[in-house]
């Protein structure tokens, strides 16, 4: 196991800390930025649409897939499971995404819901959605925390870690051409890049040392109501949408499309479960009689064209619903300038 190690340079392996197997690391979050760029001091990474996932290999070899908000997953992800107690080495943490991918090899969020809304572990395991884990980092392994060590380093060290048989994935990446990459990303349907800075540590919060170049506006929201259905549509018509600003809810908007007649009934059950008679939010809202006010306690993901100047969505798509955001964690993205990192 010790091996692993001298896949670190030197200087990698000076700052390899020594000490047991945490129990949690938060998770290194991307800055967005409108800015793409092409520099030999960073990676660029395909940016996968779907569900973070850090997974946690004991001394004993028993496996925890755990959400970025610490929600244990192993029931959604069975087969992951079992493929990181087979390939992992034990006492090693990993960084990747679960993702389910469409006909086109491009990673679905609204096909992966179908794994993400299961009740139990034998109906994900009886599901016809198959489901991959791209990896993309080692933040501990034997015995040794490795995030103050280079993402170059850590990556080295994650590529000889497991065997990357199915359903496990390495997370491939390119040097220096981001922008000619980015706009083979956009072509190729993808949600877009992630760029790494490729000398930086792993840092446990959001960093400009790795950023997101998207090809399609798309982030979370809080569903704070919903509007009545027209004409022969089920369920509801059209879903409320807010972000926090500090501890204010601010209203952003209504999406409508997106949903199939399953999610239609699902997400029904859901909000009226939820109910309230008075707005949650703390500017103004739609003065609209056809609206029932929830609870903010369901997070969704949401694709659009842009933001207006009254800070509503232009063209809002839905995703699916999200579970590893808690609603007071939703904020808008606000975009950093390269220029000033």
């Amino acid at each position: 196991m010790t091996d692993l190690l001298q896949q670190l340079s030197d200087d990698d392996r000076e700052q390899a800390k020594e000490c047991s197997m945490p129990d949690w690391l938060d998770p290194m979050l991307a800055k967005l930025t409108h800015d793409a760029f092409a520099s030999e001091d960073w990676l660029y990474e395909r940016k996968l649409d779907g569900e973070r996932v850090i997974a946690y290999i004991d001394d004993d070899g028993e496996v925890r897939l755990c959400s970025r908000n610490q929600k244990l997953l192993n029931d959604s992800y069975p087969e992951l499971e079992t493929a990181l107690a087979e390939q992992a080495p034990p006492g090693s943490i990993f960084d990747g995404e679960v993702v389910a991918l469409n006909d086109d090899d491009v990673s679905d969020f609204q096909r992966l819901q179908a794994r993400m809304n299961v009740s139990n572990r034998e109906e994900a395991c009886n599901s016809n959605v198959a489901v991959y884990f791209y990896l993309f980092d080692c933040l501990y392994i034997a015995g040794h925390d490795l995030c103050q060590c280079t993402l170059r380093g850590r990556k080295k060290v994650l590529r000889e870690a497991l065997a990357w048989n199915e359903p496990l994935r390495f997370t491939q990446h390119r040097n220096e051409h981001g922008i000619d990459y980015f706009k083979d990303a956009c072509d190729k349907g993808w949600e877009g890049l992630i760029a790494k800075k490729a000398d930086s540590n792993y840092a446990h919060s959001r960093s400009p040392n790795w950023l997101k170049f998207k090809c399609l506006m798309q982030q979370e929201f809080v569903i704070c109501g919903f509007t009545e259905p027209e004409g022969e549509r089920i369920g509801f018509g059209a879903l409320l949408l807010g972000f926090y600003r500090d501890d204010a809810l601010v209203y952003a908007g209504q999406v409508g499309t997106g949903f199939d007649d399953d999610m239609l009934e699902q997400l029904e059950q859901k909000l009226t479960s939820i109910e309230r008679k008075s707005s949650p939010f703390d500017d103004a809202e739609p003065d609209d009689s056809r609206i029932t006010f929830v609870t903010p306690k369901l997070v969704c993901e949401v694709a659009f064209t842009e933001w207006t100047s009254e800070e509503k969505l232009r063209h809002p798509r839905f995703q699916g619903l999200r579970r590893d955001k808690e609603p007071k964690d939703v904020h808008k993205e606000i975009a950093e300038q390269v220029a000033d990192l």
